[in-house]
């Protein structure tokens, strides 16, 4: 079944936010880095995210929405995100956050393989196709090499096969859950997470007011954008939904070059424009406006 134009629009409206939010996260996370480690980011991230959440659910009476019935699949989306988000945090603090979020655009591609077996999703030749060109753009802008490989590589590189099985599993969710109860659990399953892994050593760093303003936009943030994924995955397929998110990489690459002195160079835009070039494949076909030929059985 094709996804109508008109909700891939509200889709990509809605994916806009999430840029904007993840962009910011990345710039407070960098700023946080210099005092915290990433587990304690978290840690402060996910309290930030319950206040807000708990405030949210109770001003608006919507408690009887948050469910306790698919437990086992929230702490597994959860658990798959809290890992993911860790290794993005220590990686927006070691490598340029243009090469970051490059290397960080291969979770579309997880997600079209991923959405195949796990979601039923038909892997059709243009969804292939557009996977492909993507993977494609995003090796013009990192173009890796055994000399330029490092810890911040290979984390960031990393988190995106673990964002795309929070994608997965956040479309299986939005089948039968309410984004109230996913932010509720998603804030709640990750301040538990962050505790124990932050606080193993008894040893939890306590931010200062340079470092506080930072932890809150994170907060924030982490929330905003997971609240825009979620609402842009309830109304599009994730094959459709993800790749959007590919025009961060401009964004960031200048965002970068303005705050941090990080060279803007043409093989960014080359690769920029490939990945570009996937996302509207990937959309054309989902709205059914881009439908290639079949010889024999339907693909």
């Amino acid at each position: 079944m094709q996804t109508p134009l008109a909700t891939i629009a509200k889709a990509a409206l809605w994916m806009t936010g999430a840029i904007v939010s993840f962009s910011s996260m990345a710039i407070a996370g960098r700023e946080a880095g210099l005092s915290l480690d990433t587990f304690e980011i978290m840690t402060y991230r996910s309290l930030v995210g319950v206040i807000i959440v708990v405030f949210a659910l109770t001003i608006t009476r919507k408690w009887h929405l948050v469910r306790r019935d698919r437990l086992g699949l929230h702490s597994i989306r959860n658990l798959a995100h809290f890992t993911g988000q860790n290794l993005w945090f220590f990686a927006v603090t070691a490598i340029p956050l243009a090469q970051v979020f490059a290397l960080e655009f291969t979770s579309p591609i997880w997600v079209i393989i991923f959405s195949h077996f796990m979601l039923g999703e038909r892997m059709t030749h243009v969804k292939a196709t557009a996977a492909v060109l993507g993977f494609v753009g995003i090796l013009i802008v990192a173009r890796p090499s055994p000399e330029t490989i490092n810890l911040g590589i290979v984390t960031a590189a990393a988190c995106a096969i673990f964002f795309a099985l929070t994608a997965i599993f956040t479309k299986r969710l939005t089948r039968h859950e309410n984004i109230a109860s996913i932010l509720f659990w998603l804030t709640t399953m990750q301040l538990v997470f962050g505790l124990v892994v932050a606080g193993w050593d008894g040893d939890i760093a306590v931010p200062d007011v340079t470092t506080l303003p930072w932890l809150v936009l994170i907060g924030f943030a982490g929330l905003a954008a997971h609240f825009c994924l979620t609402s842009a995955l309830s109304l599009a397929p994730a094959t459709v939904v993800m790749p959007i998110d590919f025009t961060r990489l401009p964004v960031i690459a200048v965002v970068g070059m303005l705050l941090y002195d990080e060279e803007v160079v043409i093989w960014t835009l080359l690769g920029a424009i490939v990945i570009f070039a996937a996302n509207y494949i990937n959309i054309l076909g989902a709205s059914g406006k881009l439908r290639p030929r079949q010889r024999g059985a339907s693909q």
